[in-house]
């Protein structure tokens, strides 16, 4: 019986443990990606961006019904379903003895067919082509511009992943430090070798250290759950991006001037593009406008079996509208009005596509020459520094206020230089951005 129990009981174990380790991996399921790895993966899985290519779909699916004849249209008319008479013992008949159209259906039955063709005059139809044409362009374009705001968006959240993955590493590595001191300082006070107001000034410390630590925390929670709406990664994910990367790519822009990216920016900005093709939409709107004040002219064949003079008759017959009230003044001049207002906005467009070139450029310039000013070398003897200042304030050469101070230098100077190269790979994205054309 008690062998029953210790074996009954170690299953229950291995079983919680089993269940627990599951649900733990399940709250903290860890992806490492690179930057172009975690890139791949949002351009493929972006729900925003697959809806958009259904919205291109869409536009080319309206350009091949735009490409279709309109239907025919056949009429079955006047038929009678049943006869005055029958036509035979010499009954009398009210109106013609008519022959049956097959064996012995349809005697003494009147019955008229038509058929009709509409064909649109004026190019009317070649004229709708390309306005849906421009349309499916058009569709195209904003999927471009949807790209190019959530390239940037992306990127600038995983650079920000891989600053705050640095600093954050930064501060625990001193936190911990300060930790172990607080602990050797409390032996200290509790044999009285240290005053009280030290151990209390390096606990404040530590609470600043660790209240520092869980806002980081929190901006990282929020960095990461915007990558995880953008990457479409469940909620139980958790995303870590390799620093190896975080140098930014300065040799992309060594050889380019002010005057090559404004040109690369008119070529290749699909919000400018859209705008064009705005313009040339409107420009094909007033030419189909304009030629909606022809009618179009309507074909007929028909058919029709006892309603003539002749038995069976066959006529041809061609209808059309009478432009006397409706010469489709109004759409003709909102296309008019369309296209004048495509154009001014197209010339507004390229001006400020120019001003935002030179804003960014400037700025990249301003952020690179920031990153140039730091030495190559400067970080690493700021920690050897630390190293030694940690040290001598444990073997009490210095003291506790210039070690904090020091301290305070050191993160405030290993924060700017996580944040000066992480505003300089955001400039450069921001170029990239502005021109609309990634820099190879």
């Amino acid at each position: 019986m008690k062998k029953e129990f210790i074996a009954l009981a170690s299953s229950f174990f291995i079983a919680f443990a089993t269940n627990l380790h599951a649900q733990q991996s399940m709250l903290s399921d860890t992806i490492q990606f690179t930057k172009a790895e975690a890139e791949a993966l949002f351009l493929q899985q972006n729900v925003s961006l697959i809806s958009e290519k259904l919205n291109i779909d869409k536009a080319q699916a309206m350009v091949i019904q735009a490409r279709l004849w309109p239907n025919p249209t056949f009429s079955i008319d006047e038929v009678n379903f049943w006869t005055t008479a029958s036509g035979t013992n010499n009954e009398t008949h009210f109106g013609e003895e008519l022959p049956p159209l097959f064996n012995d259906f349809g005697r003494s039955r009147q019955i008229a067919l038509q058929l009709e063709q509409v064909v649109q005059t004026a190019g009317k139809r070649k004229k709708m082509i390309a306005m849906e044409e421009v349309s499916a362009s058009i569709a195209e374009a904003y999927f471009e511009d949807l790209l190019r705001n959530l390239k940037i968006e992306f990127r600038n959240n995983l650079t920000a992943l891989q600053y705050l993955q640095l600093y954050t590493a930064t501060f625990s590595t001193q936190l911990e430090s300060i930790e172990s001191l607080v602990k050797a300082f409390q032996n200290q006070l509790d044999q009285g070798n240290i005053s009280r107001g030290e151990f209390i000034r390096l606990k404040a410390l530590q609470l600043e250290l660790l209240n520092t630590g869980n806002e980081l925390t929190i901006e990282k929670n929020e960095i990461q759950k915007e990558l995880k709406i953008l990457m479409n990664l469940p909620p139980n994910s958790y995303l870590k991006i390799s620093t190896d990367d975080y140098s930014p790519p300065l040799e992309k822009l060594q050889n380019l001037n002010l005057n090559q990216l404004q040109e690369m920016a008119s070529a290749s900005r699909p919000d400018l593009t859209m705008a064009r093709l705005e313009e040339n939409y409107f420009t094909n709107k007033y030419a189909y406008e304009r030629a909606q004040r022809i009618p179009d002219l309507n074909f007929s064949v028909g058919y029709d079996r006892g309603g003539n003079f002749l038995l069976d008759f066959v006529g041809f017959g061609l209808s059309f509208d009478l432009p006397v009230f409706d010469r489709n003044r109004g759409n003709i001049q909102y296309a008019r009005i369309g296209k004048e207002q495509s154009e001014l906005l197209t010339n507004f467009k390229q001006n400020t596509i120019a001003l935002e070139v030179e804003a960014g450029y400037k700025n990249f310039l301003a952020n690179k020459k920031l990153y140039e000013s730091i030495a190559s070398d400067y970080e690493e003897q700021l920690d050897r520094l630390l190293e030694s200042y940690t040290s001598n304030f444990k073997l009490r050469n210095i003291s506790m206020l210039e070690y904090i101070d020091f301290l305070d230098a050191y993160l405030e100077n290993k924060n700017i230089i996580f944040e000066t190269t992480k505003k300089l790979h955001n400039s450069f994205e921001e170029i990239q951005y502005i021109i609309g054309k990634e820099l190879n």
